[in-house]
């Protein structure tokens, strides 16, 4: 399998820039977020209770500082340098969070730990192809640890790989695009099966606006019988 990264990290470097003068002020993280929406949805609870995790895609951080402040040593990793150095910058008072600098399937290659919860939001499982993250997301997870992760409810007939733009790459010299992995909860409960994941768990929460696309959750554990 290819660990070759889907997009060029200049597509991330952009996201979520900081506009105005003076530092750029640290985000909350006094609670875990996986609908985007603060406070709506279910939180941490969905990890158990795992002493050690991997964020895959974590952008600014708050969901691994939220679990760092808990006990929960966590790894952190993002294919954007520009978004780790500001993570890092965020979170240096929390020694047991560690941000790490690459692409995620690269990462899952070359990492020896096994992690007891594994997790994205709205990060990394989105953009990359599942066929070559989820075997390595089994690998480094320990038996029995739970593999989770949300994204956006996709539009009907929008499925797998999907071309994305964003709004903050407007007046970029190059046109940056980035292709995101999008299917329904039953399409994902298959592709989890397929590749040796047990009890899992699917759900869509509603957005809160009439008429908007919800955030679909899912969670999983790995074999133990590996």
């Amino acid at each position: 399998m290819s660990s070759a990264p889907r997009t060029a990290p200049e597509y991330w470097d952009r996201y979520r820039p900081h506009r105005g003068d003076g530092p750029q002020a640290r985000p909350e993280a006094n609670q875990f977020d996986w609908t985007g929406v603060p406070g709506h949805g279910p939180g941490a609870e969905i990890l158990g209770n795992p002493g050690t995790a991997l964020d895959l895609g974590p952008a600014e951080g708050e969901n691994a500082a939220f679990l760092a402040r808990e006990g929960v040593e966590v790894v952190a990793v993002d294919f954007s340098l520009v978004q780790v150095e500001r993570a890092r910058a965020f979170w240096t008072d929390l020694s047991a969070l560690e941000f790490v600098h690459a692409e995620a399937c690269a990462f899952l290659d070359e990492e020896v730990r096994s992690f007891d919860a594994i997790y994205s939001t709205w990060g990394a499982v989105w953009f990359t192809d599942p066929d070559e993250l989820f075997p390595r997301v089994a690998k480094r997870l320990a038996p029995g640890g739970t593999f989770a992760f949300s994204h956006r409810e996709p539009a009907a007939g929008t499925y797998g790989a999907q071309a994305m733009g964003g709004k903050w790459l407007e007046g970029h010299e190059t046109e940056l695009t980035v292709l995101r992995w999008q299917y329904t909860t039953e399409q994902w409960t298959d592709l989890l099966k397929r590749h040796g994941f047990t009890h899992i768990g699917a759900q869509v929460i509603p957005a809160r606006e009439s008429g908007a696309l919800g955030t679909l959750l899912l969670t999983a554990e790995a074999s133990t019988g590996r």
